[in-house]
């Protein structure tokens, strides 16, 4: 039977600033087509959630092989991710279907692990290069765009291990090195780079409620055992922001101009409705904003951190310095990414008194959010 994990219809919203676009899709009609010309149609995935082969053909241990192997509890059915839906040997079934639904685009990320098993601590594991080789050049004989995601949640566990991933500046020369192995080996036929998936909520599951591994965390947002959800957030988000600035360097110095490619960041937002009139409410719907979406978009195209997280956090929120700061605005992005999935209003809580609840915290924003008003949803109101 063919894998129909794969048909998942991206919940994606690729907002695409600066390179055109193309359509190729199953029409209705002769005289009609499912969308305007100039638009991508695609599928997604991420790697841990689809490859499987666990360990195959060289990849080493990623964080998330160890967290679903090492601690039991966390993942509520006990299942992990070593078969998934099984795309390391099935790719070919999947595109074959990707190809029946006319979609154009595909985007998939890369295994940190199964190409450099150790970071740059290790060798480039060929094999890995190999199977990734093999998917794009199968994509493109259907005539489907790859959409490469350099890092969705995953990474080596060797990096953990020797410096606390994400929590070290060291990061940002794995980061780097990843960019450039991945950039050498398949950028002349991958024409679209996207270099970090949700940074912002891969911090606040791991570093602030400590849900997704390395599961840091601190009362009262969780009790992991270690961790500091004031603190580790940002430092976190500082150094995953300067290795996606790595990664465009290295890609904006040494390989766009002959590949002809662009490269970007994708960010998960959520929009914010005051809920009520006040100007209390809507201020602290622009400070959700800012603590969420913003808290990487702004460095990642302005090169600074929004205001209102400069003023509420002061010396917890980690500083660009002048050369970081001028690197970052100049490099910018090609495009922006977002994945849009849900809205909340929001009440202040920093001009008034507020109950303990999601988003209330100095280091959230001071504004708690909520999916209704009253008995009513905010699907419902909007």
């Amino acid at each position: 039977m063919a894998n129909l994990g794969i048909l998942k219809i991206m919940v994606l919203l690729l907002e695409m600033i600066s390179f055109p676009f193309s359509l190729s899709v199953h029409k209705n009609s002769a005289n009609s087509t499912l969308f305007p010309s100039g638009f991508l149609f695609g599928t997604a995935s991420s790697a841990y959630q689809y490859e499987g082969a666990y360990l195959t053909e060289g990849k080493g241990l990623n964080n998330w092989d160890v967290f679903t192997h090492h601690q039991p509890g966390k993942i509520l059915d006990g299942s992990n991710g070593d078969i998934a839906v099984d795309q390391y040997h099935r790719f070919l079934e999947d595109i074959e279907l990707m190809a029946s639904l006319g979609v154009n685009s595909y985007r998939f990320s890369i295994s940190w692990a199964r190409i450099l098993p150790k970071g740059r601590f290790g060798g480039i594991n060929y094999s890995g290069i190999k199977y990734y080789n093999r998917l794009i050049d199968a994509l493109l004989s259907k005539g489907i765009q790859p959409f490469v995601t350099l890092n969705h949640l995953d990474y080596p566990q060797e990096l953990e291990d020797r410096y606390q991933s994400w929590l070290s500046p060291e990061i940002r020369e794995d980061f780097g090195y990843l960019a450039d192995t991945c950039f050498r080996y398949f950028g002349h036929r991958v024409k679209h780079w996207i270099t970090v998936n949700e940074p912002n909520q891969q911090i606040v599951l791991s570093y602030r409620k400590g849900i997704f591994p390395p599961c840091r965390c601190s009362s009262p947002y969780g009790n992991c055992g270690k961790g500091n959800s004031e603190t580790e957030p940002f430092t976190a988000a500082h150094n995953m922001i300067l290795a996606h600035a790595e990664a465009v360097r290295i890609y904006r110095t040494k390989y766009q101009k002959e590949q002809s490619g662009s490269i970007g960041i994708v960010v998960q937002t959520s929009w914010f409705e005051p809920i009520s009139e006040s100007t209390a409410d809507k201020l602290a719907a622009e400070r959700a904003q800012s603590f969420y979406s913003n808290w990487i978009l702004d460095p990642a195209i302005y090169g600074k951190y929004p205001d209102e997280m400069v003023e509420l956090l002061g010396p917890a929120l980690p500083e660009f310095s002048v050369d970081q700061a001028k690197d970052l605005k100049k490099l910018g992005v090609d495009f922006v990414g977002i994945n849009h999935y849900t809205s909340y209003f929001v009440k202040d809580c920093y001009f008034s008194s507020c109950q303990r609840g999601d988003g209330s915290s100095r280091t959230e924003g001071f504004a708690l959010k909520f999916d209704r008003k009253g008995n009513v949803s905010i699907g419902e109101l909007m």
